[in-house]
């Protein structure tokens, strides 16, 4: 082997939870183990399992698989999990010493939530240093309806705003938005605590979570930047598979996003990037 490839930065790729959407974690530790990823991202949701340390524990040590990443359940979907709203990223920032993960994954507040978003950026850095866990604030996007756009995030949905000490972000929200995500993580480096490796086409109203390669965000140009730059955080497999008819197509497409991320995080042009990425 070339000495070359054994000086390349290699990723850290975990998989979401939420790849496998409605089934028990365990099997997602299971696939996670099976496809070669190194970790798993557990994002929390009403599945009671997802809540509970000792049990996400007993899968990890079973597959041999750590967990790197909390994803608080501060979702539309999960509004009702853990109860307040702080209550939820404190929950998760516990959890994350408990299992050993690197990071927790937090939404900022919806529009309705006025009070909590208005506390929210001194809130996290407040939580952070407190725990001495790496909140990392995630990127959303504007809400469109009949054409026109709405603000559903408090105090915005564009994290590079605010001095969050971390950010996650996630390619797919990126391309409802219409951000390029190169430019962002070039902004967002020092602060860049995780990212959602996906895609999506841009200026779209739908949330799609793509394949990472099959959407029109440059993914493969911002892992090679990444990998340029020496970045040590974790790429969070977190793909929409409920069109998979099988769970070997799910797989498949599971294993399409890790070869992908092993395949572009490495050095490259940290340059302008180039249009090397589907459309």
């Amino acid at each position: 082997m070339p000495q070359e490839d054994l000086d390349r930065p290699s990723p850290h790729v975990a998989l979401s939870t939420s790849c496998l959407f409605l089934a028990e974690p365990p099997d997602s530790f299971r696939v996670a183990s099976e496809l070669g990823f190194d970790s798993v991202e557990v994002l929390v949701t009403h599945q009671r399992m997802t809540q509970l340390t000792h049990q996400l524990q007993d899968a990890s040590q079973k597959y041999q698989v750590p967990i790197s990443a909390i994803h608080a359940p501060t979702l539309f979907f999960t509004q009702q999990v853990w109860g307040r709203p702080w209550t939820k990223i404190q929950m998760a920032a516990k959890m994350v010493e408990q299992v050993g993960a690197e990071v927790v994954v937090a939404h900022p507040p919806f529009a309705w939530q006025s009070k909590y978003g208005r506390s929210f950026v001194e809130g996290v850095h407040t939580l952070s240093e407190m725990t001495g866990v790496k909140i990392a604030v995630e990127n959303m996007y504007p809400w469109r309806v009949g054409g026109r756009e709405m603000q559903m995030y408090r105090p915005h949905w564009d994290p590079r705003r605010f001095d969050y000490d971390w950010v996650t972000w996630d390619f797919s929200h990126a391309s409802i938005a219409q951000v390029d995500s190169l430019e962002a993580i070039r902004e967002l480096l020092p602060r860049l605590g995780h990212v959602h490796l996906t895609d999506g086409h841009d200026g779209g109203t739908s949330d799609e979570h793509l394949i990472p390669g099959q959407g029109e965000q440059p993914v493969a140009e911002s892992l090679r930047y990444l990998a340029e730059h020496d970045w040590q955080g974790v790429l969070g497999v977190e793909i929409n598979t409920r069109s998979a008819k099988t769970d070997d197509q799910r797989n498949a497409m599971l294993a399409e996003s890790l070869d992908f991320a092993r395949t572009h995080f490495r050095p490259g042009p940290a340059g302008p990037a180039t249009d090397d990425h589907a459309s």
